[in-house]
């Protein structure tokens, strides 16, 4: 199936995108995958879903260009799942997601995960878009233009 089919007439970014990793477990998947998680059994273990659940994300991971299959780092026969370039383009959302998490979902004093710089292990500070020039744009900064068909 061309992609132009998969998508239908869909011309909004975002909802293609939701197409290819918008549901729960798409997202946990490269989210473990960006905290280092490779093997279907660490998945497994770490997501507490079925086999078969797994399997079809991760094979729809895969056949999207997101992950990509590669042998085992041990030299064992096992497969392991590694980030592409496109999948580690999704570092910016899959961050988006937990600093609104943690903005939003928690409560003052309850316990959960925060993101760190590796080098100095101080907290990283909040997303930001900007301008070419640097400047911080807040959601009345912009707007969405709709581009005509190339064909």
């Amino acid at each position: 199936m061309r992609r132009q089919e998969a998508f239908g007439s869909e011309t909004c970014p975002v909802a293609r995108s939701l197409e290819v990793i918008g549901d729960r477990w798409s997202l946990l998947i490269v989210r473990d995958a960006f905290d280092g998680i490779r093997r279907f059994s660490e998945y497994q273990r770490n997501l507490g879903l079925s086999k078969s659940v797994l399997a079809s994300r991760l094979h729809a991971l895969v056949e999207e260009g997101v992950l990509e299959v590669v042998p085992g780092e041990n030299g064992s026969a096992y497969q392991e799942y590694e980030l592409t370039e496109k999948g580690l383009a999704l570092f910016h959302v899959i961050v988006g997601f937990r600093q609104w998490g943690e903005s939003f979902l928690f409560s003052r004093h309850e316990a959960h995960s925060v993101m760190l710089e590796r080098a100095s292990g101080k907290p990283v500070g909040p997303l930001t878009l900007r301008t070419k020039a640097g400047r911080v744009l807040v959601p009345e900064d912009v707007v969405v233009k709709k581009v005509a068909d190339p064909r």
